[in-house]
């Protein structure tokens, strides 16, 4: 059995900085992820003044209840989505103008219910380009708070960062969301708000935050459930063993949920209480799923269908044509140069069972891409990917790790990497 160590997970080491950041006092935070986002994220809080000490394994931030330091900030979210939405919502419960810009991919990202949200809640906002969209100041005098509809139906994110910001906003927050995808990460969300000492309440469709301070704490980060997603893969492809420590009966992260789509075309799943095992049985089975609510490892999955027995269609996930790049699209695109039947239509994929070919990936500078199809070339020697640096948005260490991890299924002896000790047992 092969042992991986996984990084932090990028969902909960985003939520943990921003609840540090409003908390009162100085929060450490164990085991945070280190990559392209989250750093970008770290750097946004230095400049609108937060402290922010970093060490090889954990990250202490000092606290402002009252919103950033400083009066007035340049920040520039790179490519991060959650950067680019959590902060300026941070921002806006503070005093001072904050401008913001992202990358010319991040631009191109929706955030309108956010924007519009954030508005009605006491924000003012100026855009430097197209509306609703990065580059956005924002001229914050704090947030009254109040009630406001959302949609969320895109992004769960949008849901995420107004809650985040709730307790800071004079009158609370009331949130009546139209719609929603990827509730567990919401979830994430007001497990770790509770974590830092404020409650949600939901009743049905609608969240309620009383006005509040987050209480600052030592926070450990569990591992990263997404990430994890591309070594249970691996596992079930080739018929091997991989476990997970961390993730276990009680990880707050909905992905983890992937292993249990995994156990449906066929490998053999362990959820303990703080690891999860996935086994490959040497075969797999072409299935529907729904995968709305685990979106992220819909690119995962869609690498390993053609080596399945039958179809395999994933539905419901509309979302991803608005992430990093089109995922349908991009797995599509990809699929076919391998020589794959595939069809696609607006919020679904189906793919034929086949002997894929050699072909050049395209990433279309897409992390979920590059790292899903990595573990499609574990069964297809030749592939190459087009772009292999774009894993550094959330494990930069991936293709090491991945190197170690097959080569720990053919040697008995222990194998050290920069993310842990891959080994045999």
């Amino acid at each position: 059995m092969t042992v991986v160590e996984i990084p932090g997970s990028k969902s909960m080491t985003a939520r943990a900085l921003f609840l540090a950041a409003a908390a009162d006092g100085d929060t450490t935070l164990v085991n945070p992820l280190v990559s392209d986002d989250t750093e970008a994220f770290v750097e946004g809080l230095r400049l609108l003044g937060y402290r922010v000490e970093q060490d090889a394994s954990q990250w202490v931030i000092g606290g402002a209840p009252a919103g950033p330091p400083r009066e007035s900030a340049e920040v520039f979210t790179r490519d991060g989505a959650t950067t680019s939405r959590f902060l300026p919502s941070l921002a806006a419960t503070g005093h001072g103008r904050y401008a913001f810009d992202a990358s010319a991919q991040m631009r191109r990202r929706p955030m309108a219910p956010l924007t519009d949200a954030l508005r009605q809640l006491g924000a003012l906002l100026e855009f430097g380009g197209e509306p609703d969209h990065h580059p956005v100041t924002v001229n914050a005098a704090g947030l009254a708070g109040g009630s406001v509809r959302l949609d969320a139906g895109t992004s769960s994110q949008f849901l995420t960062a107004l809650l985040l910001a709730g307790p800071l906003m004079r009158d609370g927050l009331t949130v009546e969301v139209t719609d929603l995808v990827s509730q567990p990460y919401v979830a994430i969300t007001t497990a770790m708000m509770r974590a830092f000492g404020v409650e949600v309440t939901r009743s049905r469709h609608t969240y309620r935050v009383e006005p509040g301070t987050y209480t600052a704490r030592r926070y450990e980060i569990e591992p990263d459930a997404s990430s994890a997603s591309y070594f249970f893969g691996a596992a079930a492809l080739l018929g091997e063993s991989v476990t997970v420590r961390g993730l276990g009966l009680d990880a707050l992260q909905g992905d983890l949920a992937f292993v249990d789509v995994l156990s449906r075309v066929g490998a053999h799943v362990e959820l303990g209480a703080t690891a999860t095992t996935v086994r490959g049985t040497g075969r797999l089975s072409g299935i529907t799923v729904n995968m709305r609510d685990i979106s992220d490892t819909m690119p995962t999955l869609a690498a390993l269908a053609p080596f399945a027995d039958s179809p395999t269609r994933i539905v419901d996930v509309a979302n991803t044509r608005v992430k990093e790049c089109d995922r349908l699209d991009a797995c599509a695109t990809n699929l076919r140069a391998m020589g794959v039947q595939v069809e696609t239509g607006p919020d679904w994929i189906e793919i034929q069972p086949a002997t894929p070919h050699p072909a050049r990936i395209r990433c279309f500078g897409d992390h979920r891409i590059a790292t899903a199809f990595s573990v499609t070339g574990l069964r297809t020697p030749g592939v190459t990917l087009d772009g292999p640096g774009c894993v550094k948005k959330t494990f930069p260490t991936f293709h090491r790790t991945l190197g170690d991890v097959v080569r720990s299924f053919t040697s008995p002896t222990e194998s050290s990497g920069t993310t842990g000790v891959l080994r045999r047992r």
